[in-house]
């Protein structure tokens, strides 16, 4: 329902949760199987922050999750949490954690990933990205 061709009611702020349940199960089926398609969740403004590395903008942004070093990589997301974050703009603050498969690899890694939502034409956009392995 997040995806760019279609569009979430952003305005009448459905439940938070739905939303980035939606946003989440769009976000990593794209990019498992294509990081390209995940540009047009982003934009000039957009900023991805990846292991301490910033980036801004959607290019930017695509080329960096588009040459990342491994052929396939499989999300699995343990838990989403979502919350409105601004009183006056139906954006929202989403955080997600889980494990993800790369290469065919047998030993998970554990990753967070937080989302700034920003709704915009009747669905939502990245503003903010953090991605971080969580080792230990």
């Amino acid at each position: 329902m997040v995806h760019p061709r279609t569009p979430l009611a952003a305005h009448t702020m459905a439940d938070p949760q739905t939303i980035a349940k939606q946003f989440t199960d769009f976000y990593y089926q794209t990019f498992d199987s294509n990081r390209a398609g995940l540009q047009p969740l982003y934009r000039d403004s957009s900023m991805l922050t990846w292991e301490q590395t910033q980036i801004q903008g959607a290019g930017p942004i695509t080329e960096k999750l588009t040459s990342l070093p491994f052929a396939k990589v499989q999300h699995r997301v343990s838990t989403i949490d979502a919350q409105p974050s601004s009183p006056t703009v139906a954006s929202l603050l989403v955080l997600v954690t889980g494990q993800l498969l790369v290469d065919d690899g047998t030993n998970p890694l554990q990753f967070s990933q937080v989302f700034q939502l920003v709704p915009e034409g009747g669905s939502y956009y990245v503003q903010n990205d953090v991605f971080r392995l969580v080792y230990g």
